[in-house]
């Protein structure tokens, strides 16, 4: 269960910092923004690696994980990120109207991610439109900082909401299995130690 919280707080952290990372730079790595947007359709996945196809797909998140744990200068805009995200799960958690309108709308862009694949505009952008018509309306939002050049971008702005998505899914994952504010305050050096751990497994699993 421990491997389990760490798995979905490096996928919260993964999909905080691919949001960043498009939103300052406009892009991000590929393969990493995938395995994120994948695990929004692993409603029902059998464990918390599978909801981001194996341990590769969130290594991104665990190296950014240990950055922010035991890293000299972390990250203040990624913590922020983290911290809204995980307080907008927290508010769907009791808005169940909502939880269904996102199965609802996850199940009917399946099909089209099948067919064109996750990459495609189109798929990211009834992700982002989904992201809009349901947690957005909570308050308060997440607030995303970046370059105003990559932010007046519709497909950057698309991409960043999709992966938003991405990064709430695993806050649900995270305090699915038990994960919580307290629990990240007292236990963040076993954390560290169990992503090390995770990190280590990811690179014999890609072989």
């Amino acid at each position: 269960m421990r491997e389990s919280r760490v798995i979905a707080l490096a996928g919260v952290l993964q999909g905080c910092r691919l949001v960043h990372e498009v939103a300052t730079r406009g892009r991000a790595d590929a393969a990493s923004v995938e395995a994120s947007l994948a695990s929004v359709f692993r409603i029902d996945a059998d464990s918390a690696a599978a909801v981001f196809g194996g341990l590769a797909g969130v290594r991104l998140g665990l190296e950014t994980l240990l950055h922010q744990f035991e890293g000299a200068e972390r990250n203040l805009a990624l913590t922020r990120l983290v911290l809204g995200t995980l307080r907008l799960q927290k508010r769907l958690a009791r808005n169940p109207r909502m939880q269904r309108a996102l199965r609802d709308g996850i199940e009917a862009i399946q099909r089209q991610a099948d067919h064109f694949g996750l990459a495609h505009p189109t798929v990211q952008a009834r992700l982002a439109d989904l992201y809009v018509e349901t947690l957005s309306q909570l308050r308060p939002r997440v607030v995303v900082h970046g370059n105003p050049v990559q932010l007046s971008n519709p497909q950057v702005v698309a991409q960043i909401r999709a992966l938003l998505l991405a990064a709430v899914r695993a806050a649900v994952l995270w305090r699915q299995v038990g994960g919580g504010q307290l629990r990240l305050l007292l236990r963040r050096r076993e954390y560290a130690m169990l992503a090390r751990g995770l990190l280590a497994r990811s690179t014999l699993d890609r072989g």
